[in-house]
């Protein structure tokens, strides 16, 4: 799988090892910046970049990292075919991806360090989305908002 990630100045420091882990889990890294530490860049423009890696079809998944993962998660939330949350328990992280079809994870790399990071990761990438009907029928539900909003 392809996996776009994506960081600002807050999330700079986590963002070259979890590459490498994402390459040791056996998956290709889409690397959308920032590609060196910028203290005065926003997160919205790097939410944006995963954003639209997704949307055009150029990774399957993304993950963009901001200093607590919120705002990282909220400007992702608002692009079409993008359902992103920010996730600090593995239960999340897998589950959001089981129920929910998650393509974008959040984290706060003021929140969380590079071990927890790194399970997280995990978690995501190794997750599926469950086709059992009930699951389909909340994701047709999500989706259904979306196009009329």
């Amino acid at each position: 799988m392809k996996i776009a990630i994506a960081a600002d100045h807050g999330g700079f420091p986590l963002k070259d090892p979890l590459k490498e882990l994402i390459t040791a889990l056996g998956h290709e890294v889409l690397d959308l910046g920032a590609h060196r530490m910028e203290p005065t860049d926003d997160y919205p423009d790097y939410a944006r970049y995963i954003g639209q890696a997704i949307q055009h079809g150029q990774a399957q998944r993304g993950i963009v990292i901001c200093g607590s993962g919120v705002g990282a998660c909220v400007a992702a939330n608002k692009m079409k075919g993008v359902r992103a949350s920010i996730c600090h328990d593995t239960y999340s992280a897998a589950q959001g991806v089981q129920h929910d079809d998650l393509n974008v994870l959040c984290l706060g790399a003021r929140i969380v360090g590079i071990a927890l990071a790194s399970e997280l990761v995990t978690a995501f990438c190794n997750a599926t989305f469950d086709t059992d009907e009930r699951f389909v029928r909340r994701l047709e539900k999500v989706l259904a908002i979306e196009a009329h909003h």
